[in-house]
């Protein structure tokens, strides 16, 4: 199982290097240059490691899940330090970490009081036109009406537009029941930022905007506040899940459930999905934990930028909405995948 994890370990690390700007750096830490990582709980690192450290296939990661398995969960912080090495990768970028979360709406299976705002799946021709139609034109158009498109009706327009923003999200029904949905489909245009909108037209200042405020805005405003949400030329389809479970988070980039505060979302190009992160953010409420990057997002690019997953519904939202701190991330590598991205090991 060792020499496994010695094997087919270069062409990994030139492929990662590949993929990443031409000007990023490579530091190895030690593990006692992570602040607060002896304090953490590395067990429940593990267990979430565990969830998807099957879909990496090279040698090295294979032979690494399966240790990962035989491990008792006392023994996961020897585990960790011993088959892996933090490195510190850099793209000149200053590091950035927000937060996301699961949304909860309130909503129905048949449009009906309330409830008249739809979820739709995505159309053939949006699959085959890239980009297609704008948010203002599908919601103006009539294009997506009385074509057995929709999924659920809603009963608030402007948690639906943030809930396209998030990507998934689950439904409450009446009488009990919960609907999860998933990201189905884009029309092709890229995400503008109406909370920068909002700046520019002198509203409010940078550091005034998040997502409630940008919520209360367009309810106190609804024809600027419409006019607004189209500012955002992106639309995003949906699809139901109904092989995730009520109690489990919801599917990430890998296609398996994201765990709160231990799965980050993180850009591939610098840090493959899959691996453990050591995260340490500063700011007004220092976090120092290790995670596993398990998604990824359309606002997440760079070495040092990730989003911790913060859990399901209004709590969840509040706390996430608040996070936009620095600090610095750590990939934990298999050692020989980790020196051949740093030969020097510096």
């Amino acid at each position: 199982m060792i020499a496994a994890l010695r094997a087919a370990v270069l062409a990994g690390a030139v492929t990662m290097l590949s993929s990443a700007a031409a000007d990023t750096t490579h530091q190895i830490l030690g593990f006692d240059d992570l602040d607060g990582w002896d304090r953490d709980d590395h067990a429940a690192a593990l267990s979430v490691f565990l969830n998807t450290c099957a879909d990496l296939k090279d040698p090295d990661w294979v032979a690494l899940c399966a240790l990962a398995r035989s491990q008792d969960p006392s023994g996961a912080r020897r585990f960790f330090e011993l088959f892996f090495r933090p490195v510190l990768i850099e793209d000149g970028k200053p590091a950035l970490f927000t937060g996301y979360f699961e949304p909860e709406l309130r909503g129905a299976r048949h449009p009906g009081g309330a409830f008249r705002f739809p979820l739709y799946k995505r159309p053939p021709e949006a699959a085959e036109a890239s980009p297609w139609l704008s948010r203002e034109d599908i919601l103006n158009s009539g294009v997506m009406e009385n074509r057995g498109l929709e999924i659920v009706w809603v009963d608030d327009p402007v948690e639906l537009f943030f809930l396209q923003i998030q990507g998934s999200g689950r439904i409450r029904l009446p009488g009990g029941g919960v609907l999860r949905v998933g990201y189905g489909g884009a029309n092709g245009h890229p995400y503008r930022s109406v909370g920068v909108e909002l700046v520019r037209r002198g509203l409010f200042q940078a550091h005034q905007v998040s997502a409630q405020v940008i919520k209360n805005w367009v309810r106190q405003n609804p024809e600027q506040g419409r006019s607004l949400l189209f500012h955002n030329p992106s639309y995003v389809f949906f699809r139901e899940l109904d092989n995730v479970s009520a109690d489990q988070g919801p599917l990430g980039a890998m296609n398996r459930s994201v765990t709160a505060m231990r799965s980050v979302a993180v850009d591939p190009a610098f840090v493959p999905l899959g691996v453990p992160v050591w995260l340490e953010k500063d700011g007004a409420d220092p976090m120092r934990r290790l995670m596993i990057a398990q998604d990824t997002g359309s606002a997440i690019k760079g070495a040092q930028r990730a989003d911790v997953f913060f859990g399901t519904g209004d709590d969840a939202g509040l706390a996430a909405g608040r996070l936009r701190d620095p600090g610095r991330m750590a990939v934990l590598l298999p050692i020989q995948r980790a020196y051949a991205l740093n030969p020097d090991g510096v």
